[in-house]
């Protein structure tokens, strides 16, 4: 087993054990907790942090030993609200009691910080209840944090387990098969498209260009970036929208006085074109040419229906032919072979080549689902909290 390996396994092993540890240290906390003599642990924990709420936050005005003075106010306010909680404290209430002995202890004229300890003395039986609750509050979170980073793991190799698979396929790929056969066809479409567009950039003027793109919004497959909205109600109101889109950008580059000159309105001019300088710039035939390696049959039989309408918009016949012929590629009995080849081809690196000849992929993809398995199982062992 390589170091890599080893260490996988390692890591997987660690949060299993984790897990499991996790598991065993809350169902000892709760059984503690089960075993308190109490129907109602979880109200007697309330009181218990109310009133050691109420302690602290008065203790510092409360108390005097000398040094300085009490607040009298906070004094007096400290005590009401000391005898208004024992009076709604329920009389069935375990240890009752020693939250009476606090109240016993408080009402004096004077409050001291021994007064303070003595009163949380008194509540010791309480505060062993709440440690045990508690604790198993922590236990209960420690679970769940195991068990999240189980899931975590179990979702990566989950991921990790389709890209071996997938290399694996490849790797049953025909890697000398000659995908030139569908590769001219494409190379000549890409060629062909991207010239016409680029052509039909350069003439057409910006109104016609940008209708053209905002048409493509009807085809979720020709993933242009639609116009902005104040460009596009630009170039269709003002007469400058009749020029070609370099002029329009030649245009945004000239100063406001030089601009006035050949445009009526040049600041309009400079809000809606200089703008998006970088979007006009950057449109190109890019949405209307077929990926290398290219998608599968189904994949571009769906993407060619959807541009030929959009291609013919173009008015280049021999685009349209060029499209077509890729079209037909996709009823070849050959594609899928050679589509495997041409994607082997193009994402195979050197080093995955050689890992699948000596068969180390499929070693470690059985590994990896091996993991994959035995923390599904431990999921299923181990339920939600």
């Amino acid at each position: 087993m390589s170091e890599s390996a080893h260490a996988d396994d390692s890591e997987t092993a660690s949060l299993l054990e984790r897990l499991e540890s996790a598991a065993a240290d809350y169902e000892a906390a709760d059984e503690r907790v089960a075993a308190i003599d109490d129907t109602d642990v979880e109200r007697l924990v309330d009181r218990y942090r109310e009133l050691t709420d109420l302690m602290e936050r008065y203790e510092p005005v409360a108390t005097s030993d000398g040094d300085a003075d009490v607040d009298m106010e906070q004094f007096i306010e400290y005590q009401e609200e000391l005898a208004h909680f024992v009076e709604r404290l329920p009389e069935e209430l375990t240890h009752r009691g020693a939250f009476e002995t606090v109240d016993e202890i408080m009402h004096k004229k004077w409050l001291k910080e021994a007064d303070f300890a003595e009163a949380r003395e008194a509540l010791a039986p309480v505060r062993d209840v709440v440690e045990t609750v508690e604790a198993r509050e922590d236990a209960r979170q420690r679970y769940r944090d195991a068990r999240q980073s189980v899931e975590r793991h179990e979702r990566e190799l989950d991921e990790r387990v389709d890209e071996l698979r997938r290399l694996v396929e490849l790797g049953e790929a025909d890697i000398d098969a000659p995908v030139e056969r569908i590769r001219d066809p494409i190379e000549r479409y890409d060629d062909a498209v991207s010239e016409a567009f680029e052509t039909f950039k350069h003439d057409a003027s910006a109104r016609e260009v940008l209708a053209f793109v905002e048409s493509t919004a009807a085809f979720p497959l020709v993933e242009y970036r639609q116009p902005p909205e104040d460009l596009l109600a630009y170039v269709r109101r003002e007469s400058v929208g009749t020029e070609p889109i370099q002029q329009l950008l030649s245009y945004a580059e000239y100063s406001k006085s030089k601009l006035d000159h050949y445009v009526e309105d040049a600041a309009a001019l400079k809000r809606n074109v200089a703008t998006h300088q970088t979007y006009l710039e950057r449109l190109d035939a890019g949405p209307l040419t077929v990926d290398w390696p290219p998608p599968s049959a189904a994949a571009l039989r769906w993407r060619c229906k959807e541009l030929i309408p959009v291609v013919d918009r173009l008015d280049d016949p021999a685009v349209l032919d060029a499209l077509r012929a890729v079209r037909s590629l996709a009823d070849d009995p050959e594609y899928g072979r050679l589509r495997d080849s041409a994607v082997a081809q193009a994402q195979l690196t050197d080093d995955e080549r050689e890992r699948l000849r000596r068969g180390s992929v499929e070693e470690r993809l059985e590994r990896t689902r091996d993991r994959r398995e035995r923390l599904r199982d431990a999921l299923e062992e181990y339920g939600s909290l």
